[in-house]
């Protein structure tokens, strides 16, 4: 199961020059790399990252000489003609000598592509914004393992949220889950384990056929995630054990369905948070957006205080 490392999927590539291998120094000395970011309009969460901007500036021992051009700009600019601007940010670094010192293998590979003297980092930070998906209003998709401790607290503290009343009455909640194809006659691959996306099958039975009894199911199950006495969570939110066998193959292609959507928005990380279909975020940044405020981590909720942050 892929995730991002803490400086995001740009040091995936060039893992080896930060951490296998440290970088020998730098034969060029330029103090300072122009970088053109295009960003959403009107969308914080699409604009330039700080974490990759720190990683960047990590890797090529420089500053960034930033520049920002809006979307709606850049899509009528030939200069950024045969880009794909569909997720924002996009950075483009400009290949210089010292670029070209640090990246050049990884260009010559195919890993990243050039574009008019630039390289171009296609989504490479965990937060960001597709332009072209389907806006739908009111919804936030958490996308999670069932057995990841990270994911486990974003949704205790979406539970505390709901007894605090501090969630908008008309905002939906999915939750979906993250697998990837099975391997060695495994139905899927999850990062715990098989028990983990049996677990996951479970959660979406209840999720499809009593919705209701989903978050009351997630409370008692949360308390002891990785325990096998899951029926006696399902008995205590008044589900009955049985139902599951009755539902099995059901649940299967549900999870399916769960991976292709998660294949759909480059998720790899638990929990990783899509708002209204299009925008990509995290628990922690969530409050920052419009009507969703309770999120911020100072409402004092005991449960979600039962796992570290982080991401799986």
């Amino acid at each position: 199961m892929k995730k991002f490392v803490s400086i995001f999927a740009v040091l995936a590539i060039c893992g080896t020059l930060v951490y296998a291998a440290p970088a020998k120094s730098a034969k060029t000395t330029i103090k300072e790399v122009p970088v053109t970011v295009i960003v959403m309009d009107e969308d914080a969460t699409g604009g330039a990252d700080a974490g990759l901007n720190s990683g960047l500036e990590q890797v090529l021992g420089a500053k960034l000489n930033i520049t920002t051009v809006n979307r709606s700009v850049a899509l009528n600019d030939p200069n950024y003609y045969g880009l794909n601007l569909d997720f924002m940010p996009l950075y483009l670094v400009e290949n210089n000598a010292l670029v070209k010192e640090k990246f050049d293998k990884y260009v010559k590979a195919g890993q990243i592509k050039e574009h008019n003297g630039k390289l171009v980092f296609e989504h490479q930070t965990r937060n960001g914004v597709y332009a072209n998906k389907q806006l739908r209003p009111k919804e936030l998709d958490l996308f999670v393992m069932s057995q990841c401790p990270y994911g486990v607290r974003a949704e205790n503290q979406i539970i505390d949220l709901m007894k605090l009343e501090r969630l908008p009455k008309d905002l939906k909640i999915n939750v979906r889950y993250i697998v990837s194809e099975g391997r060695g006659g495994e139905e899927f691959n999850s990062l715990h384990g098989s028990a983990e996306w049996e677990e996951d099958v479970r959660q979406i039975i209840i999720r499809e056929k009593y919705p209701k009894k989903l978050w009351k199911y997630l409370e008692i199950r949360n308390k002891d995630y990785k325990s096998s006495l899951w029926d006696r969570a399902a008995e205590k939110a008044g589900i009955n054990p049985r139902i599951f066998n009755k539902y099995w193959k059901f649940g299967l292609e549900k999870l399916k369905e769960d991976m292709k959507i998660t294949e759909e928005y480059n998720v790899s990380g638990s929990p990783t948070v899509i708002w209204q279909g299009r925008t990509v975020t995290d628990m922690g940044s969530l409050g920052d957006i419009k009507g969703l405020e309770g999120f911020k981590q100072n409402y004092g909720g005991a449960a979600a205080k039962a796992a570290p942050q982080g991401q799986c």
